[in-house]
C-alpha cells in the first residue's frame, strides 16, 4: 500500500524525535567520527540484504556511483559527522534552531543546483518556522554563553545543514535517473560509512567501540529506525513535495523530541513554549498547502 504524504512526514518526524536521545549514548561512549562510522556501516548492510531479497539491482555503472558518493559524503557523512560534533559542543536548543532553516536553505540550493522555483508561501513557513523553535527553546538558548565552542558548535550545526541540503540535489538527481529509495540509501550510506571511517582513522579516533548495552543498543535504533526507516520516508517525501517542503521535518522534529521529554522526564512547558509551538504548526500548515 503506497504511504500517503502526511503519513510519511509523521514517520520522519517521529523517529528522528527520538533520535536526539540515542545519540547521546553515542557520543558519550565514542567519538562522532566512530559512531556515524558504524551507524551506516550496519544500516548499509541490512539495507544490502533487503535489496538482494527484494530483486533490486546494486550494479550501476561508474558515473552514477560517482552521484551516490555524493549523496553519501553530504547527506551521510559530513551531515552527520557535523551533529554529532555540534551535540557535544551546543545546548540542544541551539543545534534545534540550526535545523529549523533546513526549508528555506533547500529551498535556496534547490533553487541554484536545480532550477527549482521557490514560492513565498514556502518561505512564509520556513521563516515561521525558525521564530517557532527559537521561541520555543528561548530560556535554553538565552543562558547558553558564548565561547570559542560555542562558536565552533554553530559552525558544525551550520555545515551540517548545508551537507544536508546539498545532498538532497544529489538525491534528486539519482532519482531522475531512475533509482529508487532503497538502492540510494544502501549505496549512500555505505559510502558515508566509509568517509566517517576514513575521517575516524585520520583524526586518531578510530574505529573501536564499547561493547555496553546503552552503545550498542542505541547504535542498532539509529541504524535500523533512525537511518533506514526515517531516511526511507524522508526521501520519499522528498521526491513527492521537494526539498524546501520535506526540510519542514527539521523544524517539527524538536517539538515533538520536547513533548516527549515533557511526557518522560517533566520538562515544565511555559507560555513561550506554547508560543513557540504554535508558530511552528502554523509555519507547518502553511509549508504543506503550498504549490
Amino acid at each position: 500500500m503506497r504511504a500517503t504524504t502526511p503519513r510519511l512526514f509523521a514517520v520522519a518526524v517521529a523517529v528522528w524525535s527520538t533520535t536526539w536521545f540515542a545519540i547521546t549514548f553515542q557520543v558519550a561512549g565514542a567519538p562522532p567520527e566512530t559512531g556515524v562510522t558504524w551507524r551506516f556501516a550496519l544500516a548499509a548492510l541490512l539495507l544490502a540484504g533487503f535489496c538482494r531479497l527484494t530483486g533490486r539491482s546494486l550494479r550501476f555503472p561508474a558515473r552514477v556511483h560517482l552521484g551516490l558518493a555524493s549523496l553519501g559524503l553530504f547527506m551521510f557523512c559530513l551531515s552527520y559527522l557535523g551533529v554529532y560534533r555540534a551535540e557535544t559542543l551546543l545546548v540542544s536548543g541551539l543545534v534545534a534552531v540550526g535545523y529549523s532553516a533546513s526549508p528555506l536553505l533547500n529551498m535556496a540550493v534547490a533553487r541554484l543546483a536545480l532550477g527549482t522555483r521557490g514560492s513565498w508561501s514556502v518561505a512564509t513557513g520556513g521563516l515561521l518556522g525558525m521564530a517557532g523553535i527559537a521561541l520555543v527553546f528561548w530560556q535554553e538558548i538565552a543562558g547558553a554563553e558564548a565561547s570559542a565552542g560555542a562558536l565552533a558548535g554553530a559552525a558544525f550545526t551550520a555545515g551540517a545543514v548545508l551537507a544536508s541540503s546539498v545532498g538532497n540535489v544529489f538525491a534528486t538527481r539519482l532519482a531522475a535517473r531512475g533509482l529508487d529509495v532503497w538502492q540510494k540509501m544502501a549505496w549512500g550510506m555505505a559510502y558515508g560509512a566509509a568517509g566517517s571511517g576514513l575521517a575516524a582513522v585520520v583524526s586518531g579516533a578510530g574505529l573501536a567501540i564499547p561493547l555496553t548495552f546503552p552503545f550498542l543498543a542505541s547504535l542498532l535504533y539509529l541504524a535500523v529506525l533512525g537511518s533506514i526507516v526515517a531516511f526511507a520516508a524522508y526521501l520519499t517525501l522528498l521526491q513527492r513535495v521537494g526539498a524546501a517542503r520535506a526540510g519542514y521535518v527539521g523544524v517539527m522534529t524538536p517539538v515533538v523530541a520536547l513533548a516527549i521529554s515533557g511526557l518522560a522526564e517533566g520538562f515544565a512547558w511555559g507560555a513561550l513554549t506554547w508560543a513557540g509551538v504554535a508558530v511552528v504548526v502554523a509555519g507547518n500548515v502553511v509549508m504543506l498547502r503550498s504549490r
